[in-house]
């Protein structure tokens, strides 16, 4: 057996370790969207309006499609190009790239779902409601900027280090781990 056969992961890893990225994205966004479809409920309250609580199951799921966006756009290296780039720009940068790719797949999905209800192909566009699709964009672009500086974060120092810093007592004081050494 040669060193590289060694220290490459086999394809069951490298799936176990893709299904944990792709659960904690996917938890971190349903928690995220979940907190704004409550804000949403209680805002709604104020005036009477009763929403449906079916919300909750529409964030979940979206937080599932798009942690699965975003994988696939890591299989295609997307923001690749940014990594080089002092970490704020590499975050944003990314946010951006990802916030863009969800966008368009928020558009094929509504083309798509308008023209499954039987709508006419030519007037699927007009008909859109840009301005919710553009206001959800923003608020997944808001939620991509601490969830890649927290991939960054990791890339960058590696998985150990970063679980050692968050979930280990007295790291955070460790020497070996200061940003200024």
């Amino acid at each position: 057996m040669t060193s590289d056969a060694a220290t490459k992961p086999s394809f069951k890893q490298k799936a176990k370790r893709e299904f944990i990225n792709y659960a904690v994205i996917s938890a971190y966004l349903a928690a995220f969207f979940c907190a704004i479809v409550t804000y949403t409920m209680l805002l709604l309250r104020k005036y009477d309006i009763n929403d449906d609580a079916m919300n909750y199951t529409f964030a979940i799921i979206n937080a599932l499609v798009i942690g699965k966006v975003i994988l696939i756009g890591k299989i295609f290296n997307l923001g690749r190009s940014a990594e080089d780039r002092p970490l704020y720009q590499t975050v944003l940068l990314k946010s951006v790239f990802y916030g863009l790719l969800v966008f368009g797949f928020h558009l094929l999905e509504e083309f798509i779902k308008r023209l499954i209800h039987g709508e006419p192909a030519g007037t699927v566009w007009h008909n859109m409601n840009y301005e919710d699709l553009i206001g959800r964009s923003i608020l997944i672009f808001l939620s991509f900027i601490p969830l890649f500086a927290f991939i960054e974060l990791r890339r960058l120092v590696g998985e150990e280090k970063l679980h050692a810093l968050f979930f280990k007592r007295g790291t955070a004081t460790d020497p070996g781990l200061s940003a200024g050494d």
